[in-house]
Order: C-alpha cells, then sequence, then structure tokens
C-alpha cells in the first residue's frame, strides 16, 4: 500500500549519489510538514473518539466478553481507508494536487478516527511512549534513506511483498486467535514497515530528480509522498505496541 506511484513518478536515475540542493530540502521539508501535520490530526481525532462517551459510542462497543467491538459506523470508518487506496489506483491515472490533497486528508481522518479504539485497550502512558519511540525511529530510518547511497529499490519490492504477506497472515489469525501468531506477525511488521520508511524516503528523493522541476508532478509527488510515510509511521507505532503497550 506505501507504493503509491500513479503515474507522478518517472523513470529513477540508476545513482542515489546525487547533490543535495536547495530544491530538494524544500520538497522534502514539504512532505515531512504535511506528515506531522497529519500525524496531529489523527492523533486529535483518535483522542476525541477514545475519549469522549458520545463518539465513542458511535464507533466502538464492548462485547459481552470485554473484548472492544465495532459498531456498523466504527466498521465503516475502519474500512474507509482501504476502500479509497484502492480506489486512488484506479480513479487517479492523471492525479492533481488538489486531489491527492483531498485523499491524504481524507484517509489521514478516518484512520486517526479508527485510532480511537486504542485508546480503550492500551493505557495512556504506554500509548504515549510508544508514539515517541515509533517517532524517534522513524527519524532515524528516514535519514538513513535519504542519506545511503545504495539503491534501495530490490529491498522495497520484496517489503511490499512481506506487507501482502502481513494482510493474510492477520486475515488469517482473525479465525486463528493465535497470541504466538499475533507476536510473529507483530515482529515480521515492526521489521518490514522499518525497511518501507528508509525505502520510501529515498524513492522520494530520486522522484525529486525525475520530475525536473514539474510544479504540478511536484505536489502531486508531495501528497503521495507524505500518505506513504504517514502510513507507514501508523503501522509501525500499531506494531510497537503489540510490544511496548500496557493493556486497560
Amino acid at each position: 500500500m506505501s507504493d503509491f506511484n500513479n503515474g507522478y513518478a518517472r523513470p529513477l536515475p540508476q545513482s542515489a549519489d546525487m547533490s543535495v540542493d536547495a530544491g530538494l530540502r524544500a520538497f522534502m521539508l514539504g512532505v515531512y510538514n504535511k506528515l506531522a501535520i497529519g500525524l496531529v490530526v489523527a492523533g486529535a481525532l483518535a483522542y476525541v473518539t477514545g475519549n469522549v462517551p458520545a463518539v465513542q459510542q458511535l464507533l466502538f462497543a464492548r462485547m459481552d466478553d470485554g473484548r472492544i467491538g465495532l459498531t456498523m459506523l466504527g466498521m465503516i470508518v475502519q474500512f474507509s481507508p482501504l476502500v479509497m487506496l484502492f480506489g486512488s489506483m484506479f480513479f487517479m491515472k492523471n492525479p492533481s494536487a488538489k486531489g491527492v490533497n483531498m485523499l491524504y486528508w481524507a484517509v489521514v481522518a478516518t484512520i486517526g478516527a479508527g485510532l480511537g479504539v486504542l485508546f480503550l485497550r492500551y493505557t495512556n502512558g504506554s500509548l504515549a511512549s510508544t508514539f515517541f519511540v515509533t517517532a524517534a525511529a522513524f527519524a532515524g530510518l528516514s535519514l538513513v534513506g535519504y542519506t545511503t547511497k545504495k539503491d534501495l529499490t530490490g529491498m522495497g519490492t520484496f517489503l511490499i511483498m512481506g506487507v501482502i504477506g502481513l494482510v493474510i497472515a492477520s486475515i488469517v489469525n482473525i479465525f486463528m486467535q493465535s497470541g504466538v501468531m499475533y507476536l510473529i506477525i507483530s515482529g515480521a511488521g515492526v521489521l518490514i514497515f522499518s525497511g518501507l520508511i528508509a525505502y520510501d524516503t529515498q524513492r522520494l528523493k530520486m522522484t525529486y530528480y525525475a520530475l525536473g522541476g514539474d510544479k504540478n508532478a511536484m505536489g502531486v509527488a508531495t501528497g503521495f509522498g507524505a500518505l506513504s510515510l504517514f502510513i507507514n509511521f501508523i503501522n509501525l507505532f500499531q506494531f510497537l505496541l503489540a510490544f511496548m503497550g500496557s493493556r486497560e
């Protein structure tokens, strides 16, 4: 889900050993600013849906066995990001910067609202500590992707295949309800999305040079880049919670 080319990227240069200029810095800063604002918006929405009773009851319900389930509206919110992301692959063949921005904020809002369930499952302290660990890991991994001279394209293809495997394993475990398998999936998820952060950062850097200053394409790339990194960040955060989160 993180490889949103959608026609905005051209064939990439073979070498990552390029001089860093002001244009590249401005481009990457635009991506990171949009990502940061997106995380703030998602966090605020998660807090509201997880802590305001009137809103919480619209999305989440406590089952007879004590588990937290989803209402019908909660299911719609939970699966809307996937629908929008897959839909964009078919309906955004020639995306505009405005269209990509709308997609980005719609995905941020629905993912954020769905994350409110985490406040019902984990303590606030463990959520905060895991978020800061995720942020530190993200910064380090993105720096690696930005500065490394090694071409990560081959690794990216492997990691995307790993994401597909994670999705299949997670669906299987919904029926198996295996705690051991859950930990294995979470561990694999941490490794896969850590790699994707570095890979997507390098891909964005290469895309900047490949676009040759096309302003509309730059706007599209900024939106898709922020979306890729946002999804990577959220997934890494949730998989780390399996190891760092303290249950309510």
